[in-house]
Parts: structure tokens; sequence; C-alpha cells
């Protein structure tokens, strides 16, 4: 995990991982700012990689729909997008609406893979929720299926479920409600039904996508890039980033419960405070044993709280990330808790003072001052020994120049005592044998 102006970790980082040829991994990066993708470019065509790269962007050929999972319970692809309507929302207060999304969600999504030959698009959940006239012509579909008996008995099941739900229960409520429930699950659908190349690259027909997940991704060492700018396109950015995550995350820790062997995957976030979500405290606990190595980069912890809105949120995830760079910082919060993680030591003060005694003393009204004769002068030196932090707030703030860092990392084995690093830019060469005689520690 890094903090600050993080181009001179990153970069470096993703350099090492590309070029290695052993083992190689299957990865996915998030470009929040639309030019961290480039690079990934870069190196990879430097390290005969550019045929493993998949980048997902508006105006290319992949075709990636977010909700064709078949092999996931309708449930719980409801709750990927309740996660998805928690980045939006500003407070916890929307509780009550955010889960009652997520239940028309579920049913919707039950109704749509059953007219729809098992596969769900953001537009016919839109259509299907918002819209009556479409909601009835779907449903008379379903009663001729029904009466063909095409329909298995977990089929109907889920049908009856999804009608009891939709006309006992939804079309009951008030109508003010109804519409606020419209307007949340609206927030995510609107921006895939408003925009043609929007749609076509995420609502494709069936026959048309190219990239179906990460399975494939983790097997073949692949490299997913989302190469998306969040001052553009920043619903539909927060969106299909939140949706990767959630699927790649999914697809690392199932292998633990494979018999097959568990490969090393990579995920990388620049300015991860933008995509950050609460389930990510989760996965950084429970990925190491699946091999996935996390390397996150945002401008402080302020920036994660202000993303999450839950203090210990953050602090689960970040002590989840063992490896940190702290660069240059003004935000309180971000030293305290790297002081608090570094810890106190025993620090030698020393006090002086000096004071004049004098026999007689009179007072010049010329100089308007006082005048002393046969006066002495003493001076006292004191030391104590005090338990302090290691590095005080003007060490964050300012002694760590620019491409320089605190290092707080691992071997492996054991933490290695935390110390002041400088970092060799990108766009710099360097001397790979270069070492830190303080630390013992190569310079990247």
């Amino acid at each position: 995990m890094a903090l600050g102006k993080t181009a001179s970790v990153m970069y470096p980082l993703l350099n090492q991982l590309l070029q290695s040829t052993f083992p190689k991994f299957g990865m996915l990066i998030l470009d929040v700012k639309g030019n961290f993708y480039k690079q990934v470019l870069e190196y990879s065509k430097t390290y005969n990689r550019i045929s493993d790269v998949i980048v997902i962007e508006l105006n290319s050929n992949t075709r990636y729909n977010p909700l064709d999972k078949p092999q996931l319970n309708a449930s719980v692809l409801a709750n990927r997008l309740k996660t998805i309507l928690e980045l939006f929302s500003t407070n916890n207060s929307e509780s009550y609406w955010l889960d009652k999304a997520q239940e028309i969600l579920t049913e919707a999504i039950k109704l749509c893979r059953l007219y729809n030959n098992n596969y769900v698009t953001f537009t016919e959940l839109h259509n299907l929720i918002n819209y009556d006239d479409y909601y009835k012509s779907k449903i008379e579909n379903l009663r001729f299926i029904f009466q063909t008996g095409k329909l298995s008995h977990k089929d109907i099941f889920n049908l009856y479920s999804s009608l009891n739900f939709f006309e006992n229960e939804f079309k009951n409520l008030d109508s003010r409600t109804i519409s606020i429930l419209k307007s949340e699950i609206s927030r995510i659908t609107n921006t895939f039904i408003s925009d043609y190349e929007i749609s076509k690259v995420f609502c494709p027909n069936k026959k048309d996508i190219n990239f179906n997940g990460f399975k494939d991704v983790i097997n073949n060492k692949k490299i997913v890039v989302l190469n998306m700018n969040i001052a553009k396109y920043r619903n539909l950015s927060k969106i299909i980033a939140a949706y990767l995550k959630l699927d790649f995350q999914t697809e690392v820790l199932s292998q633990l419960s494979s018999d097959k062997e568990v490969l090393p995957t990579i995920f990388m976030c620049d300015e991860y405070h933008e995509y950050v979500n609460a389930s990510d405290a989760d996965f950084f606990a429970q990925s190491r044993e699946s091999k996935c190595i996390s390397i996150v980069a945002t401008q402080s912890y302020s920036s994660l709280l202000n993303s999450l809105k839950n203090e210990s949120t953050v602090k689960v995830i970040v002590q989840n990330l063992v490896n940190k760079l702290w660069l240059r910082t003004d935000d309180i919060f971000t030293i305290e808790n790297a002081q608090k993680q570094i810890g106190k030591e025993d620090k030698q003060k020393i006090s002086k003072s000096i004071s004049e005694n004098a026999s007689e003393t009179n007072f010049n009204y010329f100089t308007n001052s006082l005048v002393s004769k046969k006066s002495n002068i003493s001076e006292s030196i004191s030391t104590n020994i005090q338990n302090d932090f290691v590095y005080d707030t003007k060490f964050f703030t300012q002694n760590l120049e620019t491409f320089s860092c605190l290092a707080f990392i691992s071997t492996g084995n054991d933490i290695v005592p935390p110390c002041k690093l400088n970092l060799i830019p990108y766009f710099k060469t360097y001397d790979n044998n270069h070492t830190d005689k303080k630390s013992n520690l190569k310079i990247i």
C-alpha cells in the first residue's frame, strides 16, 4: 500500500511484475485517471505480453456483461448491485431503501432468467422494474411457457416466488415508496440505457460477449485493465470497477475450495479511494492464502474514510495490507495511524535553564531598564528519558522529500525496521545493485 504521489511506486512495481517470466500472474488493474493503462501496454510490449492484455473501455471490441453470471444465485447477483448502490450513498440512513432495492432486483433477476434464456442485462432489469406494460408482456410470455410444460420444478418455484413478490408486495406499496425504490435502482440501470456506446459494450447480445470473467484470466495469466476516466464517466466507472473487482475476488477465493493448484494473482489500483468498498476488507483478510498480491495506492487514509464512511472498515483494510510506503502527507489521520503502527521508543530529552542573581538591582529611568550590580549567572542542564513516537509529525510533513518514503515492509518472515527510502522514478535509469546501507534494502 502506498500513500501520496504514487507513480514513483506503482510503475516500477508494475514493470517488475510484467517482466517476470516465472511465475506469470493473472492480473486485474483498475485505472482511475485513464493514463495507467498506457504504461501497462508499454511494459507488455517490452516483455512480449501484449497478447495477454484485455482492455475494457468504451469504443473497443471488448464485450462484457457484468450480469451474465448464470452460476450465481439471483440474491448474490442482486447483492453485488446493492454494493454498487452503496458507493453512491452519502450516509447509512438509506439502508432501508438499499435493502428493499436488493429484494426487488433479486426477484427481477429470477423473472428475467426465466423468459430470457437465463440471460440478464441492465436493460432488461430497467424495463422490467420501471415499465408496467413491459412487465405484463413478460408475464404473459411466462404464462405461455408454463402452459407448454417447459419449466422445471426449480423454475416454477422461482416463478411463483417472483410473482408473489411483485403482485402481492411490491405493487401494494404506496406510490411514493415505489417511486423512490425505482429511482434507487435507476441510479445504476440508467447509465446503461442512456448511451449507445455504453449499452453496446456492457449490454451486448449473448453471442457477442468475448470477456466472460476471471476464470480464464487466472488460468491463462491474462491481464485485465479497466480504462475509464472517472472524471468523465463517474458512475459508469464506479459500477464497472466494482463489478470487475467482485468478479475477480470471487474467482480468486473460489480456488481454495478447488482440488486444482492455487494460481498466484495480482490486483493493482491507483487512486484506490475512488473504487474502495466494504467487501475489500473481507477479501484482503482471506486473499493471502489464495496467493493474491494486492497493490493499492491512495492519497491518504482520510480519502478512504471519506469513501467508506466507516472508520472501522478503513482500519480493517489498512491492517490487512502488511507492506506500506508512506510518502509526504499533511493528513493528520494518516500520520497518527502511521505513528501508532510504527510504535514508540525511548528518546533522550535535554532541557537547559539560565538564571541570574544580583545583590543590588536599581531601576534606570533614562534607559527604562533594570541595572544589576554584583550579579552572577548560573546554568543548569537536565536530561530525561521519554517514550515518544519514532517519527514525529514534522518528519511526515517536512522531512519526506519528493520521491522518498517511509517504508514499513516485510520479508515474508520478518518485519524490516521502518526506515526512510529514496525512490527512483520510473522515467530515470538506476543501478539494479544499489542497496540502501542503513536498511540493507534494494532501492526501487
